[in-house]
């Protein structure tokens, strides 16, 4: 079967697909970057508000850096406001937000915000679109929504799961203490690593695998098991009979939004009011404050995905919108080779208070959580599992590891006495494995993850007001008709903030000296003008409650009485101004 990709897809995901080094050899030219950044490792916070500042100082004309406010621990919540600046106000554009690092423990999204700056910078000249992109848009760039967890991740032992919420302390255990049962690292060698104890056979949940002895089956129907699979590494540090059951943190700030906010109860980490963790509360104020925002992107991981909303079955989305959200996603499976367009709530499970079904269902914004890096990409292919679903994983996982980092990410297990469980044995896969790419293909993965967004970013509505035909209908009367077209793939209102009264509408006015205008509105056919929904209150002035459409026209109209010059002018809050110039005669 063939299949027959749109004309914008085809082309334009190659061209992103591009690495900086093939665009090169493309031009012709020896691409040399201004800024040096090594892209085959992750970095500390701290590392990163230095990059940061370092691309700050190269590109004074294209990156402001601004505080939106402090961690729970105090550390600086930094954003990136890149623009041209000769071209514009960050405000007066329309603007894509992108964060990451929201969970401590997904680490990859901030160095992919970091790479989308970069990358647009370094190629400002010799892109065309990346020139345009920056001369058009303003992108909000919050590399890291969590920066506690994420220092906590680099700083302390763990697991590839460890660290991945906020760091306020929380009682998980409800015993009236908080934080006091964390993992332990029992053996000392950096890593959270499993425990397993050999049991008399017959008296064990697992076995060991027939072909491979690192690898734990469980046992199935009448088979025996010889082993018990005692969790992470840890102790009973409050005595209450339970290992690691309250770590650090223990709550979770994408649960944290308005929109569908749900209790405690109910869905689990939410918090006890929506916005009340500080990181939350600084960048819901930070989008209110920006209206100019028409596309998010937030960058997790793992497993491969594009997700849009709804979070919950209960919510609806209009079918106008999902149109916009299955073509923006069905270019991004294109870019993003191992990655699925999903929906959140039918595809992966039920998320309330999550921050892009708020950004959508409460802003308006078309948004997506992209959940970087996905295991198949260890081979290259869809490898088919073989025999117990959880063992052919690790299995595939332990050839990678054999074969390709020749051991380095597995700890093979070794003996240790548990002052619980007496004579263990602690191994497995370190926090480098599973959830982040290995550092040979970090930079692919950060290149097509970031040219997504700016896939996205182009395809914010950019408005043509087209030459208006003007009718002398005598006696000093005329008829103004004038089509707005937009050619992007997203309307300038998504119907999600028309229904709901989402941030103010576009507005068309019609202006000059000495001109009466009598009525305007919107023409359903401009060829029959009895179709003009008219107005003749402040006439003047067209509002636009739905936008224009994406890939689509309108077509507006007045009726006015006058000579001279006359004037067009088109305003929304998520797109860009236009204006046209002329006269009646």
């Amino acid at each position: 079967m063939t299949i027959r990709l749109r004309p914008w897809i085809c082309g334009l995901a190659l061209a992103c697909s591009a690495s900086p080094a093939a665009l090169a050899q493309q031009a012709g030219g020896q691409w040399q970057p201004k800024v040096e950044i090594h892209w085959n490792r992750y970095y500390t916070y701290s590392e990163l508000l230095q990059h940061m500042q370092t691309l700050q100082q190269a590109y004074p004309n294209y990156i402001d850096l601004v505080e939106i406010g402090e961690s729970f621990e105090g550390r600086p919540l930094r954003v990136m406001i890149l623009t041209d600046k000769a071209t514009g106000n960050h405000t007066a554009k329309p603007a894509m937000w992108v964060d990451g690092n929201v969970h401590g423990n997904e680490v990859q999204g901030s160095e992919a915000i970091l790479y989308l700056a970069w990358w647009l910078l370094e190629h400002r000249d010799d892109n065309p679109r990346a020139q345009a992109l920056l001369r058009d848009r303003t992108f909000y760039l919050l590399p890291s929504v969590n920066p506690d967890g994420r220092d906590h991740w680099f700083a302390t032992a763990g697991t590839p799961h460890s660290s991945r919420t906020g760091v306020e302390p929380t009682d998980n255990d409800r015993d009236g203490v908080a934080d006091e049962d964390p993992m332990d690292d029992l053996d000392g060698d950096g890593e959270i690593l499993t425990m397993r104890k050999k049991v008399p056979l017959g008296q064990g949940t697992h076995r060991l695998d027939q072909d491979d002895a690192r690898i734990l089956v469980p046992v199935r129907g009448d088979q025996l098991g010889d082993y018990l699979v005692l969790g992470q590494e840890g102790i009973d540090n409050d005595n209450d009979g339970r290992i690691n059951e309250d770590g650090v943190g223990g709550y979770d700030m994408n649960r944290n939004w308005p929109s569908d906010w749900q209790p405690n109860h109910v869905q689990y980490g939410a918090g006890d009011f929506p916005l009340c963790y500080p990181e939350t509360a600084a960048v819901a104020k930070f989008l209110y404050e920006h209206p100019n925002v028409a596309a998010v992107q937030s960058f997790h991981n793992s497993g491969g995905m594009l997700l849009r909303g709804p979070g919950d079955e209960g919510i609806s989305y209009p079918r106008g919108d999902i149109s916009v959200y299955d073509k923006l996603g069905e270019e991004g499976e294109l870019i993003l080779p191992f990655y699925r367009y999903l929906i959140i709530h039918k595809d992966l499970y039920n998320v309330h208070g999550g921050f892009v079904t708020w950004t959508y269902e409460g802003l308006g914004i078309f948004s997506f959580t992209n959940e970087l890096w996905a295991s198949n990409q260890y081979w290259g292919e869809q490898r088919e599992p073989s025999g117990e679903r959880r063992s052919s994983r690790t299995r595939q996982a332990l050839e990678f590891n054999d074969s390709v980092l020749l051991g380095e990410a597995f700890v093979d297990w070794r003996p240790f006495e548990h002052p619980t469980y007496g004579s263990i044995e602690i191994g497995g896969f370190k926090r480098q494995h599973g959830r982040v790419a290995p550092s040979f293909m970090i930079e692919e993965m950060l290149h097509r993850n970031a040219l997504f967004c700016l896939r996205h970013a182009e395809e914010i509505a950019e408005i043509t007001i087209e030459t208006p035909e003007i009718t002398d209908l005598g006696g000093g009367l005329y008829r103004v008709v004038v089509d707005l077209s937009n050619a992007s793939v997203m309307p300038s209102r998504s119907r999600m903030a028309a229904d709901n009264r989402i941030g103010l509408p576009d507005t068309l006015t019609i202006g000059g000296e000495g001109l009466q205008v009598l009525a305007g509105g919107l023409l359903d056919d401009r060829f029959r003008p009895e179709t003009m929904e008219a107005n003749t209150v402040r006439p003047e002035t067209i509002r636009l409650e739905r936008g224009v459409p994406g890939q689509g026209r309108l077509t507006a109209a007045w009726l006015v009485r006058g000579k001279g010059a006359i004037q067009l002018e088109y305003r929304a809050q998520k797109a860009a101004p236009r204006s046209w110039s002329g006269s009646l005669r």
